[in-house]
């Protein structure tokens, strides 16, 4: 599985837009194998927490029904030059992490 991740985090006026895809599976563990007929084991994003600094602006806690690929996109007091880190990990012990310069 590919861990890619792309950030987009843009300032004005103290406010810093962030926007984020993660690439991964998201299987809720309820599709079954066209093939096979068994059931594809559950393997989704669990926790994704994202860092401005030393300081904590998100954390979130999902489930199997977040879509393939999720995206999300959210706001927070901040600065240009500073470095938003956006970290996660999945319910398989799989982990990413990438930081980008707010612009």
């Amino acid at each position: 599985m590919a861990k890619k991740t792309k950030i987009r985090a843009k300032e004005k006026d103290g406010i810093v837009i962030a926007k984020v895809l993660m690439s991964h599976p998201m299987e809720t563990g309820l599709r079954k194998d066209k093939k096979t007929g068994k059931k594809i084991p559950a393997h989704f994003i669990q926790e994704v927490i994202a860092k401005a600094g030393d300081k904590t602006v998100l954390e979130a806690f999902w489930a199997g029904g977040v879509s393939k690929n999720p995206y999300m996109s959210f706001k927070y007091k901040g600065a240009k030059g500073e470095m938003l880190t956006i970290s996660w990990i999945d319910n398989q012990g799989g982990s990413a992490s990438k930081s980008a310069k707010v612009k």
